[in-house]
């Protein structure tokens, strides 16, 4: 019934959607749900601890028995600068006062750790059938191991110089990361946001420079999506926005009644919150400090002097300092179960294919 089944075959699923994996908003109860329908689903990992990834994995194999993707950051890991640390919390200070917190109290560093040794020997210990990237590929040493661990390999390009090089250095499928997705930016061998396609434009070029199956990821939140993703080559799509307002989320109710609040022009890319470039619904941080600072610690310590002002507002009902991480198409989300949600996703692209074939 669809028109591309290199993905359903290649992954050995039964519809071509990838329950994009969203650190911090999500758990198992996520992919589980998104699993039992027959997408893809995949677990973030770059916040979990090997321990919690485990345990998480655990979770999905007692209750699924469909192939899961783990996803990892591989980011360059930096160390905290003091000195701009120090200049970003006093650039941050006058939310401090207004919550009443200390700025001399100590702050726990960013958990966002690229992926390692010790990941990649979970890795080989649960041989999950699809590992994923974002911000390129780990050193040719770990992705040897993960690949002779059995696991397909995929990352996220937003241009098609960065599709090429993951195709080049053993990416099994692309994710062809358009400028409307939500949350951080794949980009790895660019810094240039300004440049970043949109995923109409983004995808068939990726598609006419790779040979391997390209998933669209940007925009995509409903049947019409899906089926233009088709149209334009790819093999499969990515959503992510669509399954925040589900309740296998872990989205506070704060937080969730911002994203159903949101509408087309509601988000925008951002530093301010973790020091990298990524898409949420604008809140009170990023309307008066950025959306973008060139005061923001590298990534993930721009997050660091945050962490303090989030969880104080948060303890209000506030999300003034909340990473509300959701796509340009965030609209179009609803709130109903995830497995619900992907049968819908799911019958109407085929609907619309039909529509169109016609």
């Amino acid at each position: 019934m669809w028109p591309d089944r290199r993905l359903l075959d290649f992954l050995k699923i039964e519809l071509p959607i990838v329950q994009a994996p969203m650190a911090g908003a999500q758990d198992a109860e996520l992919v589980i749900a998104a699993a039992q329908t027959g997408a893809l689903g995949s677990l973030p990992c770059a916040m979990l601890s090997v321990d919690k990834a485990r345990e998480q994995l655990n979770v999905i194999r007692q209750r699924v028995s469909a192939p899961v993707n783990m996803n990892f950051f591989c980011h360059q890991a930096v160390d905290a600068d003091a000195l701009r640390e120090a200049a970003w919390k006093q650039r941050l200070a006058v939310y401090y006062k207004e919550f009443g917190l200390d700025p001399a109290a100590p702050l726990n560093a960013a958990n966002r750790v690229p992926f390692d040794a010790a990941m990649c020997a979970l890795v080989e210990e649960l041989k999950p059938e699809i590992v994923s990237f974002h911000f390129g590929l780990p050193d040719r040493a770990l992705l040897a191991r993960v690949k002779a661990a059995g696991s397909i390999v995929m990352s996220s390009a937003t241009i098609v110089k960065e599709a090429i090089w993951l195709e080049e250095n053993g990416a099994d499928i692309i994710i062809a990361q358009g400028a409307e997705a939500g949350g951080h930016r794949g980009m790895f061998l660019t810094d240039d946001i300004a440049q970043q396609p949109g995923t109409f434009a983004l995808v068939p070029q990726v598609v006419d420079a790779v040979k391997v199956p390209v998933i669209a990821a940007g925009g995509i939140a409903d049947g019409r999506g899906i089926a233009a993703a088709f149209a334009l080559g790819a093999a499969g799509v990515q959503i992510g926005s669509a399954y925040l307002r589900c309740p296998e989320s872990r989205v506070s109710a704060p937080a969730r009644a911002a994203l159903a609040q949101a509408g087309d022009a509601s988000t925008a890319i951002t530093n301010v919150m973790t020091g990298r470039p990524a898409r949420g619904v604008v809140n009170r941080v990023m309307r008066e400090v950025g959306p973008v600072s060139p005061d923001a610690p590298a990534f993930p310590h721009g997050a660091t002097a945050l962490a303090p002002l989030k969880a104080a507002a948060e303890k209000l009902g506030k999300v003034d300092f909340t990473n509300l991480w959701a796509g340009q198409a965030v609209r179009l989300g609803g709130e109903m179960p995830a497995a619900d949600l992907t049968r819908a996703l799911a019958g109407a692209a085929l609907a619309q294919m039909s529509r169109l074939a016609g």
